[in-house]
């Protein structure tokens, strides 16, 4: 294993699409190690063993999976989901936004700011699409994580009750977005 405390102090995040199936296996780790974190803060908003590769094969194949490593050969450091459509949750929408899910940070490797940063990067990838609009959903009852969210610039703009999630689970959501730069 490589030691990672140099690249926090040293590295600068690099990005890149998730393709081969060790990236689902670590995509699984990172979203397993939040929701232990989430857990450990008394965040309700993820469970560990909820999502497995098969979910982040599928979201290879229907959106874009990306990977934020310290470095260009450094250990992960985070990683989120960006569609292209969020009909659950936003309806039936045009075509003038992109949607960041589960939006993830390695606790043991990714230096302070990284979540800030890998939002950001997704922003920048929505806007080079063409679309004007960032949107992501938390929890209704997750205050903490939405106003993380308000204080990287986004607006909450609804809420949709009654969402079922990956798990089997129902419950409520928040709709936040943000204008970028095209």
């Amino acid at each position: 294993m490589k030691n990672t405390s140099s690249y926090v102090a040293s590295a600068p995040l690099s990005f890149r699409r998730a393709e081969s199936d060790g990236d689902l296996t670590e995509l699984v780790r990172l979203r397993d190690a939040a929701a232990r974190w989430q857990i450990e803060c008394g965040i309700e908003q993820w469970q560990p063993g909820e999502l497995d590769e098969d979910h982040f094969r599928r979201r290879l194949h229907e959106g874009e999976v990306w990977l934020a490593t310290l470095g260009p050969d450094g250990p992960s450091a985070g990683a989120w989901e960006l569609w292209w459509d969020d009909e659950p949750a936003w309806g039936a929408q045009p075509p003038v936004a992109g949607y960041v899910h589960r939006l993830m940070t390695d606790r043991r490797t990714a230096p302070p700011g990284a979540g800030r940063v890998l939002l950001a990067e997704a922003e920048r990838r929505i806007a080079a699409y063409g679309r004007e609009l960032c949107r992501l959903d938390c929890l209704t009852s997750n205050d903490r994580l939405r106003r993380y969210y308000e204080e990287a610039g986004y607006a909450v703009v609804g809420e949709q009750a009654g969402k079922a999630g990956d798990g089997g689970r129902t419950y409520g959501v928040t709709l936040l977005e943000k204008r970028v730069e095209v």
